[in-house]
């Protein structure tokens, strides 16, 4: 293994070359410690666009992005530079093993009232638009005996949604925000809360899998981009379609429904459990066996000098 975050852009790139490198994974994109420029300098033969920034490069220098037919449905490839590896699930690598604290949190430790039902999305902030406030406000007022718990990503931005529930005639105190906790602890404390929010135009991707992984129902609003759909391909690999919905008012709807519901909030939540170990979405095998006939398969063609094409991995 050679550890490239000292290194520049042009030492890596020439890292690359000197280790021989077939296949190199792009897997921030623009997002993050980004180092698009090593990918400029082309490498490796074949590369690739994956997982960190869910959405197409735009650059000539990446061959391919993998994806499933949820996020880029085939009427979407003329917008995207690559040429897409279609995985038969869900694009999402997932880890069957991650580890989940046996710790019981009461509502009362988590500063949860004890009879609510509890909304939660515990996505960045920052993908907490108007919109998506809007209909959570709207939610919050059909079901009285509510509350929507979210991440604390500053103190500014929880003073700021509290102060835009006022304008929205709902109690701030009704906006309960989680702190920082190790993963395991944070994976347990999502027993406490009764179905997940998603949000649009940017979906949760590892919180909504999180959030399935804990055992907790996750509701979304399908979008029109792949950043927008991801919520719904990793229901789809987790066979819960009951729980994507395609119009806002249909997201709301559905959101008071099951709070008003709990039978039906119950029989969902025992479908997750029995699916999250029998559907593909968490079976880290079978998907380590897709992807990597998507990488053979790239290969085959870069030997057999055939371009780039799309890839669609048989199930």
């Amino acid at each position: 293994m050679t550890d490239i975050r000292r290194l520049s852009d042009d030492a890596a790139a020439e890292a690359v070359r000197r280790n021989e490198i077939d296949i190199l994974v792009n897997l921030n994109g623009y997002f993050g410690e980004e180092r698009t420029r090593i990918f400029a300098m082309r490498p490796a033969p074949i590369q690739v666009n994956y997982l960190g920034f869910p959405g197409t490069l735009g650059a000539p220098y990446i061959d391919y992005i993998v994806a499933d037919h949820t996020v880029i449905p085939t009427k979407d490839q003329q917008f995207y530079a690559e040429k897409i590896v279609y995985l038969p699930h869900s694009y999402q690598v997932n880890d069957s093993k991650k580890p989940i604290s046996d710790k019981c949190f009461t509502r009362s430790e988590l500063g949860l009232p004890e009879n609510a039902f509890v909304f939660c999305c515990f996505n960045n902030n920052y993908k907490i638009n108007p919109c998506t406030f809007d209909s959570w406000m709207r939610i919050l007022e059909q079901v009285g005996d509510s509350v929507l718990w979210l991440f604390a990503d500053s103190t500014a931005a929880a003073k700021n949604l509290r102060k835009e529930a006022v304008k929205r005639r709902i109690s701030p105190d009704r906006l309960i925000f989680a702190s920082v906790m190790e993963l395991p602890e944070h994976l347990a404390r999502h027993r406490a809360a009764d179905l997940f929010l998603d949000t649009l135009p940017y979906n949760a991707h590892t919180t909504a899998s999180d959030a399935l992984w804990s055992g907790l129902p996750v509701l979304t609003l399908i979008g029109n981009t792949f950043a927008g759909k991801v919520a719904a391909s990793l229901l789809n690999a987790i066979q819960l379609p009951e729980l994507i919905t395609t119009t806002r008012e249909q997201y709301e709807a559905a959101a008071v429904e099951l709070a008003n519901a709990p039978s039906k909030l119950g029989r969902l939540k025992e479908k997750l459990a029995n699916n999250r170990i029998t559907a593909p979405l968490f079976d880290t095998r079978l998907f380590c066996q897709h992807i990597e006939a998507g990488y053979s398969e790239m290969w085959r063609r870069y030997l057999s000098n055939s371009p780039a094409g799309h890839i669609f991995v048989d199930p």
